[in-house]
C-alpha cells in the first residue's frame, strides 16, 4: 500500500444520469454508457481543479451509467444494460482514475460468470492505479437480485468478507453502502466492525428541505459507526418517463459526529467536497466519553434475538429466471411471516 494519508479533500460529485432504458440493443445501450463516462472526464477535472491536488476520492451517484429498470424482465435488463466485471467501462472508468490519480466510486448494475441468469447491483471503488479495490453487491432490493437471494452459493463463491468488503486504502478505509441501504442500520454495522471509517453511498433519492427518512439514516450511520459518509446523489435522471428533477440533490459529507460539512441543491455541482480526516477520526475513535458509541456496543445482547428471528428468507431465486414480480411476493409473504410471528399487529 502506498504511504498513508491523514487527511484529504473528497467530493461527491453530482451528475445527470442518462437512463439507457429506450435503447434498442445492448450496442446502443454501451454507447450511451461511453457517453457518460466522457462526460465525466471533464467534469472530474474541472472539479478538481477547483477544488485542489489533495482531492484523492470522487463518489459518483447511483445509476450514472444507464438508470434503472422500468419493468424489464431481469433477462433483458441483464443483456441491455449490464456491464461485465472485467469489461470496457470498467477499463475505462480505470483510465479516469489514473488520469486524476484518484480513487473513483460508483455504482452499476453488473454480470457476474458465476451467475449466469442474473445481475447484481454493485457498488465499486477504483484506485489510482485503475484497478477494482472494492466490489460490494447491494444485499437489500426490492426490484434487483441480490446474494441474499442466492446465498449458500454466494458465501461459496466469496465468502462473506465478499459480501461485507471493505477495502484498506492508503486514504483509509473504505465501504460502500448502495442507496436506501442507508435505512437498513445492521450493514452499516457490519461494514464498521470489519474496520471501515468511510462510507461511501452512491444514491438516487428525492431531497426537499423537510428531511427525509435518508437524511436522518446518513446522519444516523455517521455517528453510530463514528465514520465518515459520502453521499451522491443524481442531478436527475434523463430519458425516463419519470420526470427528471424527482431526484436531484443533496449530495452531501457527513463527519463521524454527525456534523453536515458540505452540501449541494440541485442540478449538476461539485459543491459537496470536504475534508476527510483520518487522523482526527482514529483519535476520536480511541477517546473514552459517552459519544464513543463504538466502545459502548454490547452486540452479545442482541444476538440471540437475531439469530432466532427469521423474517426475509435467504436462496428464494432458483438456477432458473424469476419474474420481476417474485420479490413483492416473497415481501408479502415475509409481511405475513411477520404477523404470525407477532412481530406486527393485523388489521
Amino acid at each position: 500500500m502506498a504511504t498513508e494519508i491523514e487527511s484529504y479533500r473528497a467530493l461527491a460529485l453530482q451528475v445527470t444520469c442518462h437512463a439507457v432504458n429506450q435503447a434498442r440493443d445492448r450496442a446502443e445501450a454501451q454507447s450511451l454508457m461511453r457517453q457518460a463516462i466522457l462526460r465525466l472526464t471533464p467534469q472530474i477535472g474541472a472539479s478538481l481543479a477547483f477544488i485542489g491536488a489533495d482531492c484523492r476520492l470522487v463518489v459518483l451517484p447511483e445509476y450514472f451509467l444507464t438508470g434503472f429498470p422500468l419493468g424489464e424482465a431481469i433477462a433483458v435488463w441483464a443483456n441491455k444494460a449490464c456491464i461485465e466485471m472485467a469489461g470496457p467501462e470498467y477499463e475505462a472508468l480505470g483510465q479516469l482514475a489514473q488520469k486524476y490519480q484518484i480513487f473513483l466510486a460508483g455504482n452499476a448494475y453488473e454480470l457476474d460468470p458465476n451467475f449466469p441468469h442474473l445481475y447484481f447491483q454493485t457498488c465499486f471503488v477504483l484506485s489510482p492505479a485503475g484497478a477494482v479495490v472494492l466490489r460490494y453487491r447491494r444485499l437489500n432490493s426490492m426490484f434487483a437480485p441480490t446474494p441474499h437471494d442466492v446465498w449458500d452459493r454466494y458465501l461459496d463463491c466469496y465468502g462473506l468478507e465478499g459480501v461485507f468488503p471493505v477495502a484498506r486504502t492508503e486514504i483509509g478505509n473504505l465501504a460502500a453502502i448502495a442507496s436506501d441501504e442507508i435505512l437498513f442500520p445492521e450493514l452499516a454495522r457490519c461494514l464498521t466492525l470489519r474496520g471501515a471509517e468511510v462510507l461511501l453511498h452512491p444514491t438516487s433519492e428525492t431531497y426537499g428541505k423537510d428531511r427525509s427518512p435518508k437524511e436522518a439514516a446518513k446522519v444516523s450511520r455517521a455517528v453510530e459507526n463514528l465514520a465518515y459518509v459520502v453521499s451522491a446523489n443524481t442531478a436527475g435522471i434523463a430519458n425516463s418517463p419519470i420526470l427528471q428533477s424527482s431526484v436531484d440533490g443533496g449530495s452531501k459529507i457527513i463527519d463521524y459526529r454527525g456534523l453536515v460539512l458540505a452540501e449541494t441543491g440541485p442540478g449538476e455541482s461539485m459543491a459537496a467536497f470536504a475534508e476527510i480526516d483520518l487522523a482526527a477520526l482514529r483519535r476520536y475513535r480511541q477517546r473514552p466519553g459517552l459519544g464513543n458509541l463504538l466502545a459502548r456496543q454490547r452486540l452479545d445482547l442482541y444476538a440471540q434475538d437475531y439469530t432466532q428471528t427469521q423474517l426475509y428468507p435467504a436462496n428464494t431465486m432458483p438456477q432458473a429466471e424469476v419474474a420481476r414480480s417474485h420479490f413483492v411476493d416473497t415481501q408479502r409473504a415475509t409481511i405475513q411471516r411477520l404477523i404470525d410471528q407477532k412481530i406486527i399487529e393485523s388489521k
